[in-house]
């Protein structure tokens, strides 16, 4: 299995021309693409395997008047036949890479309470479980 992990910038949105199903929770919209990856704050990492991406890590910086830039992890995902082969580890590692390049100091991402692949994968990273209650509704 050869895979490598590309950071997307305008110059390499074509590599998105060619997803593997289950990577993104949609079809990618090229309008949507185009301005995500025209944000300073948005970092958008994708495993490609024999020109096919087969999986992705997104985040964004957020910056604050009070404290030091941190990083959330937005959403992380695999198609199912590339799992359990460490694609999600080199993808949050690259992912973490970007944003202390950034310069951020601090580093959080939510999963679901019943997800243990993704909660054992942070956890290996170093990262510690918290307490968090997520409000969400439509605008």
């Amino acid at each position: 299995m050869n895979v490598t992990i590309e950071i997307i910038s305008e110059d390499n949105m074509y590599l998105l021309d060619a997803v593997a199903a289950g990577v993104f929770d949609e079809a990618i919209n090229p309008d949507y693409l185009a301005r995500y990856v025209q944000e300073a704050n948005h970092a958008l990492c994708v495993a490609v395997s024999d020109g096919l991406v087969v999986g992705q890590a997104r985040a964004i910086i957020h910056r604050h008047p009070d404290t030091p830039p941190e990083l959330y992890i937005d959403n992380v995902g695999v198609t199912p036949a590339y799992q359990r082969r460490g694609i999600a580890r080199m993808l949050v590692t690259e992912i973490v890479a970007v944003g202390k390049a950034l310069g951020c100091e601090d580093v959080w991402v939510g999963t679901e309470p019943d997800n243990e692949p993704a909660k054992a994968l942070y956890r290996s990273l170093g990262l510690d479980m918290s307490d968090m209650v997520m409000f969400d509704g439509e605008l």
